[in-house]
Protein backbone atom coordinates (compact mmCIF):
# COMPACT_ATOMS: atom_id res chain seq x y z
CA UNK A 1 0.00 0.00 0.00
CA UNK A 2 1.31 3.44 -0.91
CA UNK A 3 2.22 5.54 2.13
CA UNK A 4 0.14 8.59 2.87
CA UNK A 5 1.08 11.97 4.27
CA UNK A 6 -0.44 13.56 7.36
CA UNK A 7 -3.22 15.07 5.24
CA UNK A 8 -4.14 11.70 3.76
CA UNK A 9 -2.37 12.40 0.45
CA UNK A 10 -0.31 9.75 -1.29
CA UNK A 11 3.15 10.63 -2.61
CA UNK A 12 1.75 10.76 -6.14
CA UNK A 13 -1.07 13.08 -5.03
CA UNK A 14 1.46 15.40 -3.40
CA UNK A 15 3.46 15.49 -6.63
CA UNK A 16 0.28 16.20 -8.60
CA UNK A 17 -0.64 18.95 -6.11
CA UNK A 18 2.68 20.71 -6.73
CA UNK A 19 2.43 20.26 -10.49
CA UNK A 20 -0.95 21.98 -10.54
CA UNK A 21 0.22 24.71 -8.15
CA UNK A 22 3.17 25.52 -10.42
CA UNK A 23 0.72 25.77 -13.36
CA UNK A 24 -1.15 28.48 -11.45
CA UNK A 25 -4.26 26.55 -10.41
CA UNK A 26 -6.12 27.74 -7.30
CA UNK A 27 -6.14 25.78 -4.07
CA UNK A 28 -9.87 25.07 -4.52
CA UNK A 29 -9.35 23.67 -8.03
CA UNK A 30 -6.46 21.51 -6.84
CA UNK A 31 -8.53 20.22 -3.92
CA UNK A 32 -11.43 19.28 -6.24
CA UNK A 33 -9.10 17.46 -8.63
CA UNK A 34 -7.65 15.42 -5.76
CA UNK A 35 -10.96 14.87 -3.97
CA UNK A 36 -9.64 16.61 -0.84
CA UNK A 37 -10.57 19.62 1.25
CA UNK A 38 -8.91 22.99 0.38
CA UNK A 39 -7.48 23.07 3.92
CA UNK A 40 -5.50 19.91 3.14
CA UNK A 41 -3.99 21.54 0.06
CA UNK A 42 -3.25 24.72 1.98
CA UNK A 43 -1.41 22.83 4.72
CA UNK A 44 0.88 21.11 2.22
CA UNK A 45 1.62 24.37 0.39
CA UNK A 46 2.05 26.42 3.55
CA UNK A 47 4.59 24.03 5.04
CA UNK A 48 6.74 24.63 1.96
CA UNK A 49 6.06 28.35 1.72
CA UNK A 50 4.47 27.75 -1.68
CA UNK A 51 7.92 26.79 -3.03
CA UNK A 52 8.34 23.34 -4.53
CA UNK A 53 11.44 21.49 -3.45
CA UNK A 54 12.64 18.56 -5.54
CA UNK A 55 12.65 15.17 -3.79
CA UNK A 56 15.92 14.27 -2.12
CA UNK A 57 18.20 12.01 -4.11
CA UNK A 58 21.00 9.85 -2.85
CA UNK A 59 24.46 11.06 -3.89
CA UNK A 60 26.35 8.57 -6.05
CA UNK A 61 29.13 8.21 -3.49
CA UNK A 62 26.70 7.31 -0.70
CA UNK A 63 25.99 3.70 0.24
CA UNK A 64 22.64 2.32 -0.89
CA UNK A 65 20.24 0.27 1.22
CA UNK A 66 21.22 -2.84 -0.73
CA UNK A 67 24.89 -2.24 0.07
CA UNK A 68 24.10 -1.74 3.75
CA UNK A 69 22.17 -5.02 3.76
CA UNK A 70 25.20 -6.71 2.20
CA UNK A 71 27.38 -5.28 4.98
CA UNK A 72 24.92 -6.55 7.60
CA UNK A 73 25.00 -10.06 6.09
CA UNK A 74 28.78 -9.97 5.89
CA UNK A 75 29.06 -9.03 9.56
CA UNK A 76 26.70 -11.87 10.49
CA UNK A 77 28.93 -14.30 8.56
CA UNK A 78 32.10 -12.94 10.18
CA UNK A 79 33.52 -11.47 6.94
CA UNK A 80 36.42 -9.03 7.15
CA UNK A 81 36.01 -5.38 6.25
CA UNK A 82 38.46 -5.76 3.38
CA UNK A 83 36.49 -8.71 2.05
CA UNK A 84 33.16 -6.80 2.21
CA UNK A 85 34.76 -3.76 0.60
CA UNK A 86 36.11 -5.93 -2.24
CA UNK A 87 32.67 -7.47 -2.88
CA UNK A 88 30.98 -4.02 -2.88
CA UNK A 89 33.70 -2.35 -4.95
CA UNK A 90 34.16 0.21 -2.19
CA UNK A 91 37.16 1.54 -0.31
CA UNK A 92 37.72 -0.33 2.93
CA UNK A 93 37.66 2.98 4.87
CA UNK A 94 34.09 3.58 3.58
CA UNK A 95 32.93 0.27 5.01
CA UNK A 96 34.84 0.85 8.25
CA UNK A 97 33.30 4.29 8.86
CA UNK A 98 29.82 3.01 7.99
CA UNK A 99 30.04 0.26 10.63
CA UNK A 100 31.64 2.48 13.27
CA UNK A 101 29.03 5.26 13.04
CA UNK A 102 26.13 2.80 13.26
CA UNK A 103 26.84 0.76 16.40
CA UNK A 104 29.90 -1.30 15.44
CA UNK A 105 30.14 -4.96 14.48
CA UNK A 106 27.84 -6.19 17.23
CA UNK A 107 24.97 -3.70 16.74
CA UNK A 108 24.97 -2.78 13.04
CA UNK A 109 21.54 -2.97 11.36
CA UNK A 110 21.06 -2.05 7.71
CA UNK A 111 17.61 -0.40 8.08
CA UNK A 112 18.68 1.65 11.11
CA UNK A 113 21.84 2.77 9.29
CA UNK A 114 19.81 3.77 6.24
CA UNK A 115 17.35 5.80 8.38
CA UNK A 116 20.19 7.55 10.18
CA UNK A 117 21.88 8.42 6.88
CA UNK A 118 18.73 10.10 5.52
CA UNK A 119 18.25 11.92 8.82
CA UNK A 120 21.77 13.33 8.67
CA UNK A 121 21.29 14.34 5.03
CA UNK A 122 18.04 16.17 5.89
CA UNK A 123 19.68 18.66 8.24
CA UNK A 124 19.09 22.31 7.12
CA UNK A 125 21.81 23.67 4.87
CA UNK A 126 23.17 27.14 5.55
CA UNK A 127 22.03 29.61 2.92
CA UNK A 128 24.07 32.59 1.79
CA UNK A 129 22.11 35.09 3.89
CA UNK A 130 22.62 32.96 6.99
CA UNK A 131 26.37 32.95 6.56
CA UNK A 132 26.82 36.67 5.84
CA UNK A 133 25.50 38.99 8.59
CA UNK A 134 26.27 42.17 6.63
CA UNK A 135 24.37 40.98 3.56
CA UNK A 136 21.50 39.83 5.77
CA UNK A 137 21.26 43.28 7.41
CA UNK A 138 21.26 45.03 4.02
CA UNK A 139 18.53 42.79 2.60
CA UNK A 140 16.37 43.10 5.73
CA UNK A 141 16.74 46.90 5.65
CA UNK A 142 15.66 47.14 2.01
CA UNK A 143 12.73 44.79 2.60
CA UNK A 144 11.55 47.07 5.41
CA UNK A 145 11.49 49.91 2.85
CA UNK A 146 9.12 47.80 0.70
CA UNK A 147 11.75 47.01 -1.94
CA UNK A 148 11.02 43.80 -3.82
CA UNK A 149 13.59 40.97 -3.75
CA UNK A 150 14.29 41.56 -7.45
CA UNK A 151 14.97 45.25 -6.82
CA UNK A 152 17.26 44.39 -3.92
CA UNK A 153 19.18 41.80 -5.93
CA UNK A 154 19.84 44.13 -8.83
CA UNK A 155 20.68 47.06 -6.54
CA UNK A 156 23.30 44.92 -4.78
CA UNK A 157 24.79 43.92 -8.12
CA UNK A 158 25.06 47.56 -9.19
CA UNK A 159 26.31 48.80 -5.80
CA UNK A 160 28.86 46.05 -5.10
CA UNK A 161 29.87 44.85 -8.59
CA UNK A 162 33.21 43.43 -7.42
CA UNK A 163 32.09 41.83 -4.16
CA UNK A 164 30.19 38.58 -4.74
CA UNK A 165 29.76 38.10 -1.00
CA UNK A 166 27.33 41.05 -1.05
CA UNK A 167 25.29 39.80 -3.99
CA UNK A 168 22.34 37.45 -3.79
CA UNK A 169 19.63 36.36 -6.22
CA UNK A 170 16.03 37.40 -5.70
CA UNK A 171 15.05 33.72 -5.63
CA UNK A 172 17.36 33.14 -2.64
CA UNK A 173 15.71 36.06 -0.83
CA UNK A 174 12.23 34.66 -1.50
CA UNK A 175 13.26 31.18 -0.40
CA UNK A 176 14.85 32.51 2.77
CA UNK A 177 11.65 34.40 3.60
CA UNK A 178 9.21 31.63 2.84
CA UNK A 179 11.29 28.65 4.00
CA UNK A 180 11.67 29.64 7.62
CA UNK A 181 13.77 26.55 8.39
CA UNK A 182 16.66 28.57 7.00
CA UNK A 183 16.21 31.05 9.85
CA UNK A 184 18.15 33.92 8.22
CA UNK A 185 15.34 36.47 7.70
CA UNK A 186 12.48 37.08 10.10
CA UNK A 187 9.08 35.93 8.89
CA UNK A 188 7.66 39.35 9.81
CA UNK A 189 9.50 40.82 6.80
CA UNK A 190 6.98 39.08 4.52
CA UNK A 191 4.54 41.81 5.58
CA UNK A 192 6.67 44.30 3.66
CA UNK A 193 6.21 42.46 0.36
CA UNK A 194 3.57 44.00 -1.88
CA UNK A 195 1.35 40.92 -1.92
CA UNK A 196 1.46 40.20 1.88
CA UNK A 197 1.00 36.54 0.94
CA UNK A 198 2.01 33.74 3.28
CA UNK A 199 3.44 31.74 0.39
CA UNK A 200 4.60 32.16 -3.18
CA UNK A 201 2.13 31.39 -5.92
CA UNK A 202 1.52 31.90 -9.61
CA UNK A 203 -0.44 35.04 -10.42
CA UNK A 204 -3.38 35.23 -12.82
CA UNK A 205 -4.65 38.55 -14.12
CA UNK A 206 -8.28 39.22 -13.33
CA UNK A 207 -9.27 42.55 -14.78
CA UNK A 208 -12.90 43.24 -14.10
CA UNK A 209 -14.79 45.69 -16.27
CA UNK A 210 -16.22 48.80 -14.75
CA UNK A 211 -19.14 50.90 -15.94
CA UNK A 212 -18.05 53.97 -17.87
CA UNK A 213 -19.89 57.19 -18.49
CA UNK A 214 -20.11 59.16 -21.73
CA UNK A 215 -17.50 61.90 -22.04
CA UNK A 216 -18.60 64.78 -24.27
CA UNK A 217 -16.07 66.03 -26.86
CA UNK A 218 -13.43 63.54 -25.75
CA UNK A 219 -10.29 63.10 -27.83
CA UNK A 220 -9.49 59.44 -28.49
CA UNK A 221 -6.12 57.91 -27.67
CA UNK A 222 -5.82 57.09 -31.37
CA UNK A 223 -5.27 60.81 -31.98
CA UNK A 224 -2.43 61.03 -29.47
CA UNK A 225 0.91 62.02 -31.07
CA UNK A 226 3.23 59.12 -31.99
CA UNK A 227 5.93 60.56 -29.71
CA UNK A 228 3.87 59.46 -26.70
CA UNK A 229 4.01 55.77 -27.62
CA UNK A 230 7.80 55.36 -27.66
CA UNK A 231 8.29 57.33 -24.41
CA UNK A 232 11.07 59.30 -26.08
CA UNK A 233 9.85 62.69 -24.84
CA UNK A 234 9.03 63.34 -21.16
CA UNK A 235 5.91 65.11 -19.97
CA UNK A 236 3.24 62.63 -21.03
CA UNK A 237 1.19 61.29 -18.13
CA UNK A 238 -1.34 58.54 -17.42
CA UNK A 239 -3.99 58.95 -14.73
CA UNK A 240 -6.70 57.11 -12.84
CA UNK A 241 -8.44 56.84 -9.47
CA UNK A 242 -7.83 54.43 -6.62
CA UNK A 243 -11.06 53.72 -4.75
CA UNK A 244 -11.60 52.91 -1.08
CA UNK A 245 -14.48 52.40 1.34
CA UNK A 246 -17.11 55.05 2.06
CA UNK A 247 -16.83 56.38 -1.52
CA UNK A 248 -13.28 57.70 -0.96
CA UNK A 249 -10.74 58.11 -3.73
CA UNK A 250 -7.17 59.15 -4.54
CA UNK A 251 -6.05 60.36 -7.98
CA UNK A 252 -2.85 58.83 -9.33
CA UNK A 253 -0.66 60.18 -12.14
CA UNK A 254 2.36 58.45 -13.69
CA UNK A 255 4.84 60.05 -16.11
CA UNK A 256 5.35 57.58 -18.96
CA UNK A 257 9.10 57.97 -19.53
CA UNK A 258 10.34 58.03 -15.91
CA UNK A 259 7.42 56.22 -14.17
CA UNK A 260 7.42 59.14 -11.70
CA UNK A 261 4.29 59.04 -9.51
CA UNK A 262 2.13 61.87 -8.17
CA UNK A 263 -0.77 61.30 -5.77
CA UNK A 264 -3.63 63.75 -5.31
CA UNK A 265 -6.01 63.84 -2.34
CA UNK A 266 -9.67 64.15 -3.34
CA UNK A 267 -12.36 65.46 -1.03
CA UNK A 268 -15.12 64.17 -3.32
CA UNK A 269 -15.45 62.22 -6.56
CA UNK A 270 -17.48 64.76 -8.57
CA UNK A 271 -15.99 65.99 -11.83
CA UNK A 272 -15.52 69.63 -10.70
CA UNK A 273 -13.58 68.64 -7.56
CA UNK A 274 -11.33 66.27 -9.51
CA UNK A 275 -10.63 68.79 -12.26
CA UNK A 276 -9.60 71.46 -9.73
CA UNK A 277 -7.45 69.08 -7.69
CA UNK A 278 -5.63 67.76 -10.75
CA UNK A 279 -5.12 71.26 -12.12
CA UNK A 280 -3.45 72.40 -8.86
CA UNK A 281 -1.06 69.45 -8.98
CA UNK A 282 -0.25 69.67 -12.69
CA UNK A 283 0.43 73.43 -12.62
CA UNK A 284 3.33 72.80 -10.23
CA UNK A 285 5.17 71.07 -13.07
CA UNK A 286 7.37 72.91 -15.60
CA UNK A 287 5.39 73.61 -18.77
CA UNK A 288 7.64 71.25 -20.76
CA UNK A 289 6.63 68.38 -18.48
CA UNK A 290 2.87 68.74 -18.89
CA UNK A 291 2.35 67.79 -22.50
CA UNK A 292 -0.53 65.32 -22.21
CA UNK A 293 -2.64 63.27 -19.81
CA UNK A 294 -4.29 59.96 -20.78
CA UNK A 295 -7.30 58.81 -18.73
CA UNK A 296 -9.99 56.17 -19.02
CA UNK A 297 -13.61 57.02 -19.79
CA UNK A 298 -14.81 57.35 -16.22
CA UNK A 299 -17.44 60.02 -15.54
CA UNK A 300 -15.03 61.72 -13.10
CA UNK A 301 -13.39 63.34 -16.14
CA UNK A 302 -16.57 64.96 -17.45
CA UNK A 303 -14.94 68.38 -16.85
CA UNK A 304 -11.84 67.56 -18.91
CA UNK A 305 -12.14 70.80 -20.88
CA UNK A 306 -11.97 72.79 -17.64
CA UNK A 307 -8.81 70.86 -16.70
CA UNK A 308 -7.24 71.42 -20.13
CA UNK A 309 -7.74 75.20 -19.87
CA UNK A 310 -6.64 75.46 -16.24
CA UNK A 311 -3.48 73.35 -16.52
CA UNK A 312 -2.66 73.86 -20.21
CA UNK A 313 -2.44 70.14 -20.90
CA UNK A 314 -3.90 67.96 -23.65
CA UNK A 315 -6.17 65.15 -22.44
CA UNK A 316 -6.76 61.89 -24.31
CA UNK A 317 -9.16 59.07 -23.47
CA UNK A 318 -8.61 55.32 -23.73
CA UNK A 319 -10.89 53.03 -25.66
CA UNK A 320 -13.64 51.38 -23.58
CA UNK A 321 -12.51 48.41 -21.48
CA UNK A 322 -8.86 48.84 -22.51
CA UNK A 323 -6.84 49.33 -19.29
CA UNK A 324 -3.63 48.17 -21.02
CA UNK A 325 -3.62 51.50 -22.89
CA UNK A 326 -2.58 53.01 -19.56
CA UNK A 327 -0.18 50.23 -18.66
CA UNK A 328 2.21 52.30 -16.56
CA UNK A 329 -0.64 53.68 -14.46
CA UNK A 330 -2.32 50.30 -14.04
CA UNK A 331 0.93 48.75 -12.83
CA UNK A 332 1.58 51.64 -10.44
CA UNK A 333 -1.91 51.37 -8.96
CA UNK A 334 -1.23 47.73 -8.17
CA UNK A 335 1.97 48.76 -6.36
CA UNK A 336 0.07 51.42 -4.43
CA UNK A 337 -2.39 48.86 -3.06
CA UNK A 338 0.43 47.85 -0.72
CA UNK A 339 -0.09 51.20 1.02
CA UNK A 340 -3.81 51.64 0.33
CA UNK A 341 -5.47 48.20 0.67
CA UNK A 342 -8.84 47.64 -0.91
CA UNK A 343 -11.77 48.32 1.38
CA UNK A 344 -9.99 50.94 3.51
CA UNK A 345 -11.03 54.54 4.05
CA UNK A 346 -8.76 56.70 1.86
CA UNK A 347 -10.00 59.99 3.30
CA UNK A 348 -7.79 59.54 6.38
CA UNK A 349 -4.65 60.19 4.33
CA UNK A 350 -3.49 63.81 4.15
CA UNK A 351 -1.81 65.25 1.07
CA UNK A 352 1.46 65.34 3.03
CA UNK A 353 1.15 61.61 3.71
CA UNK A 354 0.36 60.93 0.05
CA UNK A 355 3.50 62.86 -0.90
CA UNK A 356 5.56 60.66 1.41
CA UNK A 357 4.15 57.50 -0.16
CA UNK A 358 4.82 58.85 -3.65
CA UNK A 359 8.39 59.72 -2.62
CA UNK A 360 8.97 56.23 -1.29
CA UNK A 361 7.74 54.69 -4.54
CA UNK A 362 9.75 57.15 -6.63
CA UNK A 363 12.96 56.29 -4.77
CA UNK A 364 12.65 52.55 -5.37
CA UNK A 365 14.66 51.15 -8.32
CA UNK A 366 12.58 49.88 -11.21
CA UNK A 367 13.46 47.01 -13.50
CA UNK A 368 12.02 48.79 -16.53
CA UNK A 369 14.45 51.68 -15.87
CA UNK A 370 17.48 49.43 -15.67
CA UNK A 371 17.03 49.55 -11.88
CA UNK A 372 17.43 53.30 -11.80
CA UNK A 373 14.81 55.17 -9.74
CA UNK A 374 11.87 57.19 -11.13
CA UNK A 375 12.99 60.19 -9.06
CA UNK A 376 16.46 60.17 -10.58
CA UNK A 377 15.16 59.81 -14.15
CA UNK A 378 12.52 62.50 -13.60
CA UNK A 379 15.04 64.92 -12.10
CA UNK A 380 17.19 64.49 -15.20
CA UNK A 381 14.14 65.40 -17.30
CA UNK A 382 13.54 68.51 -15.18
CA UNK A 383 17.19 69.56 -15.49
CA UNK A 384 17.10 69.03 -19.25
CA UNK A 385 14.03 71.24 -19.65
CA UNK A 386 15.24 73.95 -17.25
Amino acid sequence: MESRSRGGLTAEQVRELWRRWKRGESQSDIARSLGKRPATVFNVLHRGGGIYRSPRRRAEQQLSLAEREAISRGLAMGASMRGMARVLGRNVSTVSREIARNGGRGSYRAVDAETAAWRRAARPKRCKLSGCPRLRRIVAGKLSLQWSPEQISNWLERTYPHDESLQVSHETIYRTLYLQARGALKKELIAHLRSHRLMRRSLRANNKGQPRGHIIDSISISERPPEVEDRAIPGHWEGDLISGSKNTHIATMVERQSRFVMLVKLERRDADTIARALARQIKRLPSQLRRSLTWDRGSEMAQHKQLTLAADIDIYFCDPRSPWQRGSNENTNRLLRQYFPKGTDLSVHSQAHLNKIALRLNQRPRKTLGFDTPANVFNKCVAATG
